[in-house]
């Protein structure tokens, strides 16, 4: 291992990153000492450029526009012109909350409410098996939560809506029930929750802040019950960072970082674009297409008992396997694919080797127990997985 470090640390330090090293290395698997998963995971998904020597420079104008962000988002429609001083009379004149202008700030606002309770609802769910997610952050933003300021937390936004979150129609098909039995269950009322003091916030509240504002960035697809399983692992990485000088700037990371990786997988979250190319059903389809070339026995057990990668693969493929395994195997998974320079071409063999592994279950059983084996994966061993998947891949 300290060999494999040492390997890690020599690429990363020269005055230009090699790529197709980084690659080639992160593919088995990034070490987590001295932070070396954060710092590859940031060069992997493009947030940090391969010259070193721009890193500080990046790094500083991308944190100030993330603060920028905060400012003009996390704020309460009046308070910025009546902070100009127009006095609030004014302000309410013309612009008011039951303002039934479709550009009033008021029905942005609200519209923007039905948004934070979804997120808010998935966000409190968050890797209910561990308890990282309820703890409070060392690095809260004081940005909002300084008493000077007149921000509105977001917390408080969802304790004074009185907007039920069943208005909420922006699920995907098929998404709805994401939930694995793998996870335990999350308590399912907001009273279930300790609620954290003021000036302090839990880890679920930062992640809720990241979904907000890329759906406010993102208005074309906003937010769609699932990307919180995507954001859990990526800011679970960097603010358990062991260099604090960067697990401080958790939050803006992994904004970049969760909104370049979308750039590169939001046609899986967008119904229209299913039935096409880039669609998550022609990557369903990809799955089932690899297995009947690697295995056509199992493929056709598969067919003849009607088992539909929608049931199942929709998720796998969706989620990048995050509701199928616990939190240290999907970051494990995770380092392997975004590693992979066909970006993602890979997960498509993991999904295939999933089943490959479990075919003789596969092969003795019913449609019933079949459908309870790929909707509760069985095998725990992440590592045997890729190595499945590996073998698959150089067998082609």
């Amino acid at each position: 291992m300290t060999a494999r470090i040492a390997d890690f640390q020599d690429v990363l330090r020269e005055p230009k990153i090699a790529l197709g090293k980084l690659r080639e290395l992160s593919f088995s698997g990034i070490p987590c000492e001295g932070g070396l998963r954060c710092l590859c995971w940031k060069i992997l998904l493009n947030y940090l450029p391969l010259e070193r020597a721009s890193w500080t420079s990046i790094l500083a104008k991308q944190r100030e526009l993330y603060s920028q962000f905060l400012r003009e988002m996390i704020i309460q429609p009046g308070i910025a012109k009546a902070n100009l001083g127009v006095s609030r009379e004014d302000v309410t004149f013309e612009d008011h909350p039951l303002n039934p202008n479709p550009d009033s700030r008021w029905n942005t606002y609200f519209k923007d409410n039905e948004v934070l309770l979804q997120i808010d609802k998935d966000v409190r769910r968050l890797c209910p098996d561990i308890s990282f997610f309820q703890r409070p952050t060392d690095y809260p933003c004081l940005l909002i939560l300084d008493p000077q300021n007149e921000f509105e937390t977001l917390r408080k936004r969802v304790e004074q809506t009185t907007l039920k979150s069943q208005t909420v129609a922006k699920n995907r098909s098929g998404v709805t029930n994401m939930s694995s039995p793998h996870k335990s269950p999350a308590p399912n009322s907001l009273s279930e929750y300790q609620v954290l003091p003021n000036g302090c916030e839990a880890h679920w509240e930062v992640v809720e802040r990241i979904l907000f504002i890329y759906a406010k960035l993102n208005p074309g697809i906003a937010y769609v019950q699932g990307m919180n399983e995507i954001v859990g692992p990526l800011y679970y990485t960097f603010a358990t960072d062991p260099n604090s000088e960067w697990k401080e700037h958790a939050e803006a990371d992994t904004f970049f970082c969760f909104t370049n990786l979308m750039s590169e997988i939001r046609d899986n979250f967008i119904k229209s674009l299913d039935d096409s190319q880039c669609g998550i059903t022609y990557k369903m389809e990809k799955v089932y297409s690899t297995l009947k070339e690697k295995d056509v026995e199992l493929y056709l057990k598969l067919q003849e008992q009607n088992i539909k990668p929608q049931f199942f693969a929709f998720r796998w493929l969706t989620l990048l396997l995050s509701q199928e395994f616990l939190l240290p195997d999907v970051i494990r998974i995770w380092d392997t694919l975004f590693a992979d320079d066909n970006r993602f071409d890979f997960l498509l063999l993991v999904c295939c080797a999933m089943l490959v592994l479990i075919r003789e279950q596969l092969l003795g059983g019913d449609f019933t127990l079949n459908m309870r084996l790929l909707q509760d994966y069985p095998i725990t061993d992440v590592h045997h997985i890729l190595q499945k998947a590996k073998e698959l891949q150089d067998s082609k």
